[in-house]
């Protein structure tokens, strides 16, 4: 049995997240001690718990330690078996980690699977629904991935409530990915809100306008039904390959609409003084299924610590190597 600290590096959800995906794909049992560590509230949350609910259903797994605020958790994998699953959170926890989770394990099914995913859909700290289907899965194509989703409802913070759903087709082999050079970019940038007055989005897309530059005609505005009020903004970079860089902001109380416009703006302009195509968290979340598949290389900003945690764990489970190598300013070509 593998034993992996969970207080590692920056110490958080993301070391849970990985070690479940690469102990169901490479059928090892692990010990997770001290998850969540590096967190104000250290243990497994509600999203979190449903990460390994939902990872033992799908290869009927032995588990103990598996409840809220846990701090250790076993985890013994079986065969990983296709199926039509349903993984609802409670809360307005992430439904997008929790699909991260189990997607790896499922491309190695022997069958197509479809999942339900419920609970948040644009959550601060995670990627958004809008980032899984523009930025996420248009990378997985270029390596032979072959997944679609659909958006049933929104769910926001802190009710949920949202829903939506992904089929995955079995992998037969995947092609290296190799992500070197922008080419044209295609800007735009949209708002999408619930019961929220509609000059919040205004003033956070004339912000936008105001200092990135983007055309009238690229700015939008998405009025939705959702349990409960929301509001996110989306700043994005489409790639002639298909391919996005999608960079989230999302609206709370007692934060201005020019201020969360100005979270965006920050982390738009810091990936447009890059020469990098793959931004900070695509590198993240790209890293375990090139790790899984034909790996290949990609340009990207410098690696968070989130990320050179990622690493470790992957390593940790995998005979690989990924490299970071500076050749820009606030440019690394990654090599797996």
């Amino acid at each position: 049995m593998k034993i992996i600290d969970g207080s590692q590096g920056e110490g958080g959800g993301q070391i849970l997240r990985s070690s479940l995906a690469l102990s169901m794909c490479t059928q090892t049992p692990i010990r997770i001690e001290n998850i969540r560590a590096g967190r104000k509230k250290s243990g497994l949350g509600h999203q979190h718990l449903m990460c390994v609910q939902a990872s033992q259903m799908i290869c009927n797994a032995k588990v103990s330690g598996a409840e809220i605020g846990s701090q250790t958790l076993t985890f013994e994998p079986g065969e990983i078996q296709a199926g039509d699953y349903s993984f609802p959170i409670s809360t307005a926890g992430s439904s997008c980690l929790v699909f991260q989770t189990v997607l790896p394990a499922l491309l190695l099914a022997k069958r197509e699977s479809t999942l339900r995913l419920s609970g948040g859909t644009h959550n601060m700290m995670a990627p958004s629904f809008d980032f899984i289907e523009r930025s996420f899965i248009p990378a997985l194509r270029l390596m032979n991935i072959d997944i679609s989703t659909e958006l049933h409802a929104y769910g926001f913070f802190p009710v949920g409530g949202g829903e939506w759903s992904a089929t995955i087709k079995p992998l037969d082999e995947t092609t290296p990915i190799m992500l070197m050079e922008r080419g044209e970019m295609q800007h735009s940038a949209i708002v999408t809100q619930a019961k929220v007055k509609s000059h919040v989005a205004e003033r956070e897309l004339a912000q936008v306008q105001k200092k990135l530059a983007i055309s009238a005609s690229d700015l939008h505005i998405n009025e939705v039904i959702a349990a409960c009020p929301g509001n996110v903004l989306s700043v994005q970079f489409k790639h002639t390959d298909g391919t996005a860089e999608v960079i989230d902001s999302t609206g709370r109380r007692g934060l201005s609409a020019e201020r969360v416009a100005d979270i965006a703006i920050k982390d738009a302009r810091r990936y447009l003084d890059s020469t990098a195509v793959v931004g900070e968290y695509l590198c993240d979340q790209l890293l375990l299924p090139m790790a899984l598949g034909s790996g290949g290389r990609f340009t990207t900003l410098k690696p968070s610590l989130h990320t050179l945690t990622n690493i470790d764990v992957i390593q940790s489970f995998l005979d690989c190597e990924i490299t970071f190598t500076e050749i820009g300013e606030d440019c690394f070509e990654v090599r797996c």
